[in-house]
């Protein structure tokens, strides 16, 4: 049976924010994964699913609303151990993600010992599995992306510090930026092999610009002068712990990696400041400016951190027959 094809990043229609976050998470899974915020019918599960074209394996696994701790982790028989004298494996939602993506819907609504298990594994790489004496370890290195509903309930504060960047989503969405998005919808939903091939070619470039990007990322240094403006402001927002500071440089980098660059500028900085952030800024922390080259604070401006980033982006050619109501790369209004 041939499986249905995913929604195609390059045709998406807005949320230019949360495409540039899983873009340079596709360049730099290290950076954590990412995780999407936004009330319901914002086709946050179709945009974390783009995802998965993106990245060198393309794998990407999704656990099931009400998964079992089995069904997460896999299981171990133990017939078959004292049968044949080993441990027979099947393999749980964890060892299918192993390389790729792990998607979560509704991540808040996750029971708390299976979060207690995601903690676990996403902090060791490895997932261990104990029975009655016999156990068995395997690799569970895979790109942790969630999706939520503020309005639904909280994330408990150790798996959202998990998440290496955060987004949210607006409901609010222009009429024309509205009806490209329904007519895009309709002509996926009546054939996915058609409208795939039909945005082949700027998924192609898209996906081409990250494999790029990717290449060159170990050869921009991760530099002291960066760090230093990183870590300044992430004391002034009140960050708990350090992962705020080392996610911030490394989406730093991937960002002048998905430029061109060969070094990380003032523009990368700010391009994933609010990614790194937004879920880790103590309430009480207003977002904290950037010092200017004279050291003073600059004046206050309507551009928020990342906006415009993805547009930057020259706009692909949109493929024949395709409509263009609005650009394929719309800027924010």
């Amino acid at each position: 049976m041939t499986d249905i094809p995913h929604f195609p990043l390059s045709a998406v229609v807005g949320a230019d924010d949360l495409k540039l976050a899983l873009c340079l998470t596709a360049i730099d899974p290290k950076i954590g994964g990412v995780l999407i915020e936004g009330p319901r019918g914002m086709a946050k599960s179709t945009l974390a699913r783009g995802l998965a074209d993106l990245l060198a394996s393309g794998q990407f696994v999704t656990l099931p609303l009400g998964a079992t701790e089995e069904r997460l982790v896999g299981t171990l028989d133990l017939d078959a151990a004292l049968g044949e004298g080993r441990a027979q494996f099947s393999p749980g939602v964890l060892a299918k993600a192993d390389g790729g993506v792990l998607y979560v819907d509704e991540v808040n609504l996750l029971p708390d010992h299976l979060v207690d298990l995601l903690l676990d594994v996403a902090a060791s790489g490895t997932n261990l599995i104990e029975r009655d004496g016999i156990s068995h370890r395997h690799a569970a290195r895979f790109v942790l992306i969630g999706t939520m509903n503020p309005e639904e309930g909280e994330l408990r504060p150790q798996l959202l510090d998990r998440f290496g960047f955060n987004v949210a989503l607006s409901g609010q969405t222009v009429p024309a930026e509205r009806g490209q998005i329904i007519r895009r919808r309709l002509d996926f939903d009546s054939d996915p092999v058609a409208f795939c091939a039909l945005w082949a070619e700027p998924q192609a470039a898209l996906r081409e610009r990250c494999t790029r990007a990717r290449a060159c990322l170990e050869a921009i240094a991760l530099d002291d002068e960066a760090l230093a403006q990183i870590t300044q402001r992430c004391f002034a927002a009140g960050v708990d712990g350090l992962r705020a500071d080392l996610v911030w440089l490394r989406g730093a980098r991937a960002h002048a990696a998905w430029r061109g660059a060969t070094a990380i500028a003032e523009e990368d900085i700010e391009a994933v400041a609010e990614f790194a952030l937004r879920h880790r800024r103590q309430a009480q922390s207003p977002p904290p400016s950037p010092p200017n080259h004279e050291g003073q604070a600059p004046q206050a401006s309507d551009t928020s951190p990342g906006q415009g980033q993805w547009g930057d982006m020259p706009a692909p050619a949109l493929p024949t027959g395709a409509r263009r109501d609005v650009p394929a790369w719309p800027k924010k209004p």
